[in-house]
């Protein structure tokens, strides 16, 4: 089974660690990942946006044009891809950042989750990569939850470490949410 994931938003709001999470969580499941990250060069404030592909057996291009899963977190991540994803596929939306009325996109699964909310609930609005991390697992069931529990050690500086048990409990709130 091959899946593709592209996530997008600003700098600063951790799209490329999410990036990282999930690739590392696909390898951890015994599958080959191709990860394309792509950010401005203003870094935080800029845009940021990354594609994980991954599969049991060859991933391809890690260039994806239409995805069958996009997470969008911010208002013009919104504007500018999420017409992208293919037909059945899903778009997760941070409905805190994003003008969620009158949201149309036929063909598609549109998930609103209010993801800067459940961050600011949880402590720290910088846990908002994660809060999208356990809504894609949630919608998607790509990966096991546990696969990206154990990559956190990967995708983490050991320093930061610590803070691995505020990170799961932001994916499950994720993923609850999206439950929905």
């Amino acid at each position: 089974m091959r899946c593709d994931v592209f996530f997008a938003g600003y700098g600063g709001q951790g799209v490329l660690l999410a990036g990282n999470l999930l690739s590392y969580a696909a390898i951890h499941e015994g599958k080959n990942v191709s990860f394309f990250p792509a950010y401005g060069v203003e870094k935080r404030g800029g845009s940021a946006m990354c594609t994980i592909v991954f599969a049991d057996g060859d991933t391809g291009s890690p260039v994806v044009g239409n995805p069958s899963v996009s997470v969008l977190l911010n208002q013009l991540s919104f504007d500018k891809y999420a017409a992208k994803v293919k037909q059945g596929g899903i778009c997760i939306v941070n409905s805190s950042l994003v003008e969620c009325q009158n949201i149309s996109l036929p063909g598609v699964e549109v998930v609103l989750v209010p993801m800067n909310q459940i961050a600011i609930d949880l402590g720290d609005v910088r846990m908002v990569n994660m809060v999208a991390c356990g809504a894609y697992i949630e919608k998607s069931g790509a990966l096991q939850s546990a696969s990206l529990e154990a990559a956190l050690k990967k995708a983490l500086p050991e320093r930061n470490h610590r803070l691995i048990p505020a990170n799961v409990k932001a994916m499950e709130a994720g993923a609850h949410a999206a439950r929905g």
